[in-house]
């Protein structure tokens, strides 16, 4: 299961290198325009790119360590049988919608890619950071699932421990 855990890393090491590198940019083109009375021209496109991955990625990351936020005060009043209930729904729910965001995703980044279309700037492919999302999405889905089996069975997928 090593092979699975390196995988399922490559979310962290996307999202933390696109984290630097939104930090790096931000704090030199802050020096630049406060003590040099000049600017990045090209650093917004690259923080907004950094930002979209950083959401993407960073949310797939989320989903394996189960950090996002949740809003349980009605399934913690429920029987332990019916909150299992719930929140295998919950995971079917967040799934499905995960899976449809994907494939909408999917659509956005390949018309990108058929249209050539580039940023004004730095002429990067719209697909490249329009393909963050059917990837983060397809990742937030298997981390989704993973987690939830890992909560059902009391089992670590990523370590095969029970």
């Amino acid at each position: 299961m090593g092979l699975l855990k390196k995988i399922l890393g490559i979310d962290i090491m996307i999202s933390g290198t696109a984290m630097i590198v939104l930090i790096a940019v931000t704090f030199f083109a802050v020096i630049l325009r406060y003590c040099f009375n000049n600017s990045l021209i090209w650093g917004e496109e690259i923080q907004l790119i950094c930002i979209i991955i950083v959401v993407f990625f960073g949310g797939a990351a989320g989903f394996r360590f189960s950090s996002h936020v949740a809003i349980d005060f009605i399934v913690d009043r429920l029987s332990l049988k019916n909150q299992r209930i719930a929140e295998i729904a919950i995971a079917v729910i967040s799934s499905l919608i995960l899976i449809y965001f994907g494939i909408q995703g999917w659509f956005l980044t390949h018309q990108m890619w058929v249209t050539e279309r580039t940023t004004d700037i730095l002429q990067i492919p719209y697909f490249i950071p329009y393909a963050s999302f059917p990837i983060g999405c397809l990742m937030m889905t298997i981390n989704l699932i993973i987690s939830e089996y890992e909560r059902l069975f009391n089992i670590d997928v990523q370590k095969g421990d029970k």
